[in-house]
């Protein structure tokens, strides 16, 4: 294997991956080790924007009543006072930088999307603000010497000793060779899971590897039974769940059952732009009423022109399905799309493995609660992007000796065996564990993801192999923190526990070997 050393070495190169990398690149050498290109990421097709306090009307601390009134009781509140009052600096920053936001006379004009009581939004080519912001910062981080990129190179371990990281295990799929990169701080910033359900609007790349490498070497986890659904995602026979954003809805988007009538405003005081779980959940049953799979999206009241402009990107998209975003009914309905819960860190992303850091969708610092206020998940990762890579540059190097370590090789002939279990997994996680759950369905899916990992256990040494074992893990620790939370609270609905339980006001932690634990919310 080859042996290579950086100060911090960065997985992932999402928005978070990043902004730590930007930052880390101040404090020594960077490597960021991504499994395909670099602009490949879920930050990378975020429609929507970035929330920021920047308005004269406006204050963090209204952004965190927002914030924490969406995270349904769940919310750190010293976490999301981080977010709001450094996020707000960390766009100020990039305005300074020359981030091109979306501006009407020279002035930007911020946007409204579900659960904000204020315009807060900020914008960049309109619906393309993820591949504008993630552009902009892969730029600044191409622009500086000492970061070293690694495209289509897939970390498949991380290496501790006790209790300290000592680097990241990849394979090289170009050359198919093994990599070792040793460093004092690891900054996963891999991104979500949403894809190994069979709906989801996230790329092929987001199935929470990274979540499962820390998971294996006793990382903490949080808050596991959170998944956020997207209520807006197309919904067409044999296509993709391409994504509807949510500032659509902002602009004045109704949803309609398909016989054509308005209900959102019979059931939250906020209608259309109720927090994502109330709007998904109200979508899942009119669904279950009407007998069909999608409602309508209707904005046939909007200004066209105004909408073809402003949607530009969805506009053009939706005219290759022959659907008109300005006068024609859009079928829609939830997809998986963000993973609230992660693993688990404190206020400078460090987990509870000295050295390994978590930053963007990964992570659980504790902003999102039970449910993701929209648009935080962009300023999470610029806040907490940054406070990873300053700690990580505080640490003293850690002298432990490596492990010996097995060759990972990838083998084209269990690419379709993977796929095949996936695809397994991701049937039985959209119907046992989707929108609405229940003990007897989350019991039948465990019972098949226990004998998938009997099966899959030993599983370290072949890429596709290694895939099926993380993702069975993935799933069976989805199940169990969803089976222990007995209530419906934000993204996490169960017809035999329908209300809320003030004893399950506390965080869900998983480990290895360990029992599941429950942790106070700092409230």
């Amino acid at each position: 294997m080859q042996l290579l050393e950086f100060d911090t070495i960065i997985i992932g190169s999402g928005l978070a991956g990043l902004t730590a990398a930007y930052h880390a690149a101040q404090f020594g050498t960077v490597a960021v080790v991504t499994k395909s290109e670099l602009d490949t990421s879920n930050s990378y097709y975020a429609q929507g924007g970035i929330a920021a306090a920047i308005g004269e009307d406006d204050s963090p601390q209204l952004h965190l009543a927002d914030t924490l009134e969406a995270g349904r009781g769940l919310c750190d509140r010293d976490a999301v006072e981080v977010l709001v009052t450094e996020g707000r600096e960390r766009v100020l920053e990039l305005i300074d930088m020359g981030m091109p936001f979306d501006r009407v006379e020279g002035k930007i004009v911020p946007g409204l999307e579900g659960g904000h009581h204020k315009r807060r939004i900020l914008h960049a080519g309109g619906d393309a603000t993820g591949k504008m912001l993630t552009c902009f910062m892969l730029q600044k981080v191409r622009e500086q010497k000492n970061i070293t990129a690694f495209e289509y190179t897939a970390a498949v371990r991380l290496i501790e000793n006790r209790g300290c990281i000592l680097g990241v295990q990849a394979i090289d799929f170009v050359s198919g060779e093994n990599i070792v990169f040793r460093s004092k701080a690891v900054i996963l910033a891999t991104g979500g899971l949403s894809r190994i359900f069979s709906r989801s609007t996230n790329p092929h790349t987001a199935t929470g590897d990274g979540i499962a490498m820390a998971y294996q070497i006793g990382a903490k986890l949080a808050d596991m039974e959170f998944v956020q659904f997207h209520p807006s995602a197309l919904s067409l026979p044999g296509e993709e769940a391409f994504l509807i954003s949510e500032a659509v809805r902002g602009e004045g988007a109704w949803l309609l059952t398909p016989s054509g009538e308005r209900f959102m405003p019979q059931l939250h005081p906020l209608a259309e732009l109720a927090p994502r779980d109330v709007v998904a959940y109200s979508i899942f049953k009119q669904m279950q009423q009407s007998g069909h799979d999608f409602v309508y999206l209707s904005l046939r009241h909007l200004d066209p022109t105004h909408i073809a402009e402003r949607f530009h990107n969805i506009y053009f998209r939706l005219k290759e399905y022959g659907i008109d975003l300005t006068c024609d009914l859009v079928p829609v309905a939830p997809a998986a799309h963000y993973m609230v819960g992660g693993i688990r860190t404190d206020l400078n992303a460090e987990t509870n493995i000295r050295g390994l850091f978590v930053c963007g969708e990964a992570a659980s610092t504790g902003v999102m609660g039970a449910n993701r206020l929209a648009s935080n998940s962009l300023l999470e990762c610029l806040v907490f992007g940054k406070r990873a890579s300053e700690q990580a540059a505080r640490l003293t190097s850690f002298d432990g000796p490596l492990p010996e370590l097995e060759t990972v090789t990838v083998s084209a002939e269990n690419e379709q065996l993977y796929l095949q279990y996936k695809n397994e997994m991701a049937e039985l996680l959209s119907e046992k564990l989707g929108i609405v759950r229940n003990q007897n369905g989350m019991q039948e899916s465990v019972q098949r993801f226990n004998e998938i990992a009997a099966q899959f256990g030993d599983a370290a040494h072949e890429y596709n192999l290694l895939k099926i074992k993380n993702t069975v893990d993935i799933c069976r620790l989805i199940a169990h923190s969803a089976l222990i939370r007995e209530e419906s609270r934000g993204g996490h609905i169960r017809e035999d526990f329908p209300e809320e339980n003030p004893q399950f006001r506390v965080h869900i932690i998983q480990q290895k070997d360990h029992e599941p634990t429950f942790e106070p919310v700092n409230a």
